[in-house]
């Protein structure tokens, strides 16, 4: 009787975990909806100044990549280290590589 006891526990447990991840994943989908829309609605619109348009839209890109390794790579999981660091040593090898070429063609 009490092993049945725990079980339902776990069982209730496990399906309000999934719940609120279901929920954070819906959230973080529709912002980044969300932030596409915006970012349509000014290049569409010439809203701002053609000079602060770009970095605006790398800013929503950059908000946008983040919501998806945090959430839909499962990036803030245990046991996804490996993965992490693979994917940031990646992401710091571009930046270098960006910076490197930059500094050529601005030499």
């Amino acid at each position: 009787m009490a092993d049945n006891i725990n079980t339902n526990k776990v069982n209730s447990f496990r399906k309000q975990k999934s719940k609120d991840e279901m929920k954070k994943q819906l959230i973080s989908f529709a912002l980044m909806i969300g932030f596409t829309i915006i970012a349509f609605g000014i290049v569409a619109t010439d809203a701002i100044d053609k000079m602060f348009v770009v970095p605006l839209l790398l800013i929503l890109a950059l908000v946008q990549v983040a919501f998806q390794f945090y959430y839909f790579m499962h990036m803030k999981d245990k046991g996804h280290e490996l993965p992490s660091m693979m994917i940031y040593g990646g992401i710091f090898a571009a930046l270098l590589t960006i910076a490197a070429l930059s500094v050529i063609v601005w030499w």
